[in-house]
C-alpha cells in the first residue's frame, strides 16, 4: 500500500513541477498576480547582491526560458512514463523495501569486519 502511495505522490509531484516549469517562463506579465519572468524581486535582489547586473537579461532571454521549459517537459514525460509503468514500479519498490528489511535483520547477526581504532592508524 505504501509503495502505491509513494508512486502516486511521485507522479503528482512530477506533473506539478513539469507543468509549472513549462508554463511559468512564458506567462504574460500581470496574469494571476505574477510578474514577468525576467523582472521579479528575487532576481533583481540576486543581481544587485552579486554585482552581476547582466544576470537579469540572461534569465529573461529566450534561451533560458526554453531550457527551463525543456526541464518542465522532461518532468511531464517522467510522470507519464511512471503512469504507464505503474505496476512495474510498484513491484520494484516493494521488492526493494522487502529485501532491505531482510538485510537489516541479517546485518545484526553477522559482524565479521575488523575495524581499526584511531590509535592503531599510522
Amino acid at each position: 500500500m505504501s509503495a502505491k502511495l509513494s508512486v502516486i505522490f511521485y507522479i503528482i509531484l512530477c506533473l506539478e513541477i513539469g507543468i509549472v516549469l513549462t508554463l511559468v517562463p512564458w506567462w504574460p506579465q500581470g496574469m494571476l498576480g505574477l510578474s514577468d519572468w525576467g523582472n521579479n524581486y528575487f532576481l533583481l535582489y540576486a543581481a544587485q547582491k552579486t554585482g552581476l547586473h547582466s544576470l537579469q537579461t540572461v534569465v529573461a532571454s529566450g534561451w533560458v526560458r526554453g531550457a527551463v521549459s525543456g526541464v518542465g517537459l522532461l518532468n511531464v514525460g517522467i510522470a507519464f512514463w511512471e503512469i504507464f509503468n505503474f505496476k512495474r514500479t510498484v513491484v520494484a519498490l516493494q521488492n526493494e523495501t522487502s529485501s532491505s528489511s531482510k538485510s537489516k535483520n541479517n546485518a545484526a547477526e553477522v559482524s565479521t569486519s575488523d575495524h581499526l581504532s584511531d590509535s592503531e592508524r599510522p
